[in-house]
């Protein structure tokens, strides 16, 4: 490592040179300041466990000391080919830490404005299977523009990506939709405390169904989660059994929808910004015919006529359900971009925090009544999953 050492001039004559009683030894100690006191004055560290090769040193002729008052000394640590100074895995390292909590805070903020709008929605125009289309569809106009402006980069797929895809999707598909019939149906933040239940749909799913085996810990863990989903779901309020049902459908929809890409996926060099994209699309493209089945172009003409009427929220209603699917799109695309840059340790507990923030929120824009006990249950299921995601790594 280079480290530059400039003192004023020194006036020495060649003839000192052929003195042998002369000890120049004290003119090094005059011009080269210790390692001790270099290291005070510079913000970087040299080792003093390491040699220091010389790699310069301007010649002492006085013509050179008349032309140049400053000696130029250049060493380099036995180590070391580069300048003193910040190391750059230093500066990388802080600047991949700012930005994942960027993408943190986008995403939890961006998931409590979608719940909130969504809810919204739902209340005045009570058609899950619509809403949860016109999400999707959003999330996917959004993206051919992107890759028609080249806004982001087009991924590159071929049919075998998109048949491993589909089981993923049909599992996304069915999840989206149960989580907003549960929505439509019950408040958010009971349908999001039942929801906090995924993992024991989880380690359940993969330990009789796929064999695997997991550290006593993980299943410890489950209690506090069923036996707080259990006491917030016997406490609530206004529990609908429909909306119960819907979040229960949802996490083992999305159990099925996390194995099936896991094992699909194996291989295949996608971002995750795009991989939700074609995630999106193919639901899409399996959602609509069920959508128009289930309700229909004529029910949701005389939904949206009394959401227009005085009784209704007006034009409110179109505002609303523009910024529920774009928002809808825009966390799941922040999370799954997250999951390029973080571990799936750190990814769930984001996912934890981000569900207390809905909660938390939901209850305080809606004014949801919640009893001590229910309170209590949803803390005892929260802290489970937090439990789990600590056991399971």
């Amino acid at each position: 490592m280079i480290s530059s050492l400039k003192q004023p001039a020194l006036s020495i004559n060649g003839s000192d040179f052929l003195r042998p009683q002369r000890n120049f030894q004290t003119y090094f100690s005059q011009v080269l300041p210790s390692l001790g006191a270099a290291k005070t004055r510079r913000s970087s560290v040299l080792s003093l466990s390491k040699p220091l090769h010389i790699s310069i040193l301007e010649s002492l002729s006085d013509d050179k000391f008349k032309a140049r008052s400053p000696i130029t000394c250049k060493a380099y640590e036995a180590d070391r080919s580069e300048p003193v100074g910040e190391s750059p895995v230093v500066g990388s390292e802080a600047a991949r830490k700012v930005k994942i909590g960027i993408y943190f805070a986008t995403w939890w903020g961006l998931n409590v404005i979608f719940n909130i709008y969504n809810k919204k929605v739902l209340n005045a125009y009570a058609f899950p299977w619509l809403t949860s289309t016109l999400s999707l569809a959003a999330g996917s106009l959004i993206m051919l523009i992107s890759w028609a402006l080249r806004i982001a980069e087009p991924p590159k797929t071929d049919l075998d990506f998109w048949k491993s895809l589909f089981p993923v999707a049909v599992a996304h598909t069915i999840g989206h939709v149960a989580a907003t019939v549960s929505m439509s149906k019950v408040a958010v933040s009971f349908t999001h405390i039942i929801k906090s239940g995924e993992p024991a749909f989880s380690v359940l799913v993969s330990r009789f169904i796929l064999g695997e085996s997991f550290p006593p810990g993980v299943y410890l863990s489950l209690l506090p989660i069923i036996g707080g989903c259990g006491l917030a779901a016997l406490t609530e309020l206004n529990f609908n059994m429909t909306g119960f049902m819907g979040a229960m459908i949802s996490n083992l929809a999305f159990v099925f929808r996390n194995i099936f890409s896991k094992k699909g996926m194996k291989g295949k060099s996608i971002s995750g910004m795009n991989y939700y994209a074609c995630l999106s699309m193919l639901s899409l493209v399996i959602l609509t015919p069920f959508a128009f089945a289930v309700e229909g172009p004529q029910l949701w003409a005389t939904g949206f006529r009394e959401a227009l009427s005085p009784t209704g929220p007006g034009s409110q209603i179109v505002w609303w359900m523009a910024a529920q699917s774009v928002f809808y799109h825009l966390y799941n695309q922040v999370s799954y971009m997250s999951l390029d840059e973080i571990s799936p340790l750190t990814f769930s507990v984001g996912n934890t925090m981000k569900r207390i923030s809905v909660i938390v929120s939901s209850i305080i824009i809606f004014q949801t009544p919640v009893q001590p006990v229910n309170a209590l249950g949803a803390a005892i299921a929260v802290l489970g999953t937090f439990l789990y995601s600590q056991a399971k790594q």
